[in-house]
C-alpha cells in the first residue's frame, strides 16, 4: 500500500515537516552543525508548533532531527553573528522579554500542546536541544544518542526551560551535577533516569517512532488533551485538587463521541475508530 504522506511548508529547507496519518513529524535539517538552532530554523519552529496545535488533521506532533543529532541547541559558531534584519534589544530588560517571549513560543507552547508529542532521537540532544526533547511527552531514542546540558561548557547558565523539566523528571540533586558537570548521559542511563521512554536499535528508530506516533494519532484526541491537563496539575497540586480536577475532565469526556465508541466498539468486540468529537 503506498503511503500518502503531504509535505507541510515551514518557509525554509532548514525544518522539514510532513503529515502522514494524523502524525506531523518536524525534522530539524542542519545536519552540517548537528541540527543546532539559529535565525531561520527557530522562527520556522515556533510556526510550525503553533500551527500544528491548531491543525485538526493533526492529532500527534513528532519531533526529530537527520543525521546523528536530534538537536545540538545553539549554534555556538553563529552566537557572535547575530541577524542584522533581527531588532536588537535597547537593554537588559528588553532582552529578557524578547528571550521570554522566545521561550514561552517554543519550549512553552510545545509543553501545552493539547496533542501528543514525541521526540525521536537519532542522537544528542543538547543545550536548548535537550531542552525541546524534554518539553516533549514522550522520547524514544537510539542506542547511540545522549543527552547533556552542555550550558557550562559555553559559559551559560541554560534555557528553554531545561531547569524545569531537569528538575521535575530526575529532582534537584541530579539537575544540579547534569548543569554544573555537564556530562553526557548515554540513551541507555537515561532511560534508567525516566528522561526517555524508550531505547531502540540505531536502525529500528524510524520504524518504532512511526509505530508509536500512529498509535497515539489514532487514539482519543479529546481524552489525551484532557489526560495533558490532569498530569500537568499534578504537578503543582494537592491530592484534592488532583481528584476536582479529574472529577471535571471524566465529565467532559464521558460526554464525547469518542467515548461513546470506545463502549460501542467493546461491545462489539473491534477496534474504535476516534475521531475526535
Amino acid at each position: 500500500m503506498t503511503r500518502k504522506i503531504k509535505t507541510l511548508d515551514t518557509g525554509t529547507d532548514q525544518l522539514l515537516a510532513t503529515l502522514e496519518d494524523g502524525v506531523a513529524t518536524l525534522t530539524f535539517n542542519r545536519p552540517e552543525v548537528r541540527n543546532a538552532l539559529g535565525d531561520i530554523v527557530s522562527p520556522a519552529l515556533r510556526r510550525m508548533i503553533a500551527q500544528t496545535a491548531e491543525d485538526p488533521e493533526v492529532r500527534c506532533v513528532v519531533l526529530t532531527g537527520t543525521g546523528t543529532s536530534f538537536c545540538a541547541g545553539g549554534d555556538v559558531k553563529g552566537m557572535g553573528n547575530r541577524d542584522p534584519d533581527r531588532p536588537r534589544p535597547k537593554g537588559p530588560e528588553e532582552a529578557i522579554a524578547d528571550l521570554t517571549e522566545r521561550q514561552k513560543t517554543l519550549t512553552g507552547a510545545l509543553y501545552a500542546m493539547p496533542k501528543p508529542t514525541l521526540a525521536s532521537m537519532p542522537g544528542a540532544a543538547a543545550g536548548a536541544g535537550l531542552s525541546i526533547a524534554l518539553a516533549c511527552d514522550l522520547r524514544i531514542a537510539a542506542e547511540s544518542a545522549f543527552m547533556t546540558t552542555g550550558f557550562a561548557r559555553i559559559g551559560l547558565s541554560g534555557d528553554y526551560g531545561a531547569s524545569f523539566f531537569l528538575t521535575q523528571m530526575v529532582g534537584t540533586a541530579r539537575a544540579r551535577e547534569l548543569f554544573y558537570t555537564g556530562a553526557r548521559i548515554p540513551a541507555r542511563q537515561c532511560e534508567e533516569w525516566g528522561l526517555v521512554n524508550r531505547v531502540v536499535h540505531d536502525d529500528q528508530l524510524g520504524a518504532e517512532t512511526r509505530a508509536l506516533a500512529k498509535q497515539l494519532a489514532s487514539g482519543p484526541s479529546l481524552a489525551f488533551a484532557q489526560m495533558k491537563k490532569n498530569l500537568d496539575h499534578a504537578l503543582r497540586a494537592d491530592l484534592p485538587s488532583c481528584l476536582e480536577q479529574e472529577a471535571r475532565g471524566l465529565i467532559r469526556t464521558a460526554g464525547t463521541r469518542d467515548h461513546k465508541e470506545a463502549v460501542t466498539s467493546f461491545v462489539e468486540k473491534r477496534e474504535p475508530r476516534f475521531e475526535g468529537r
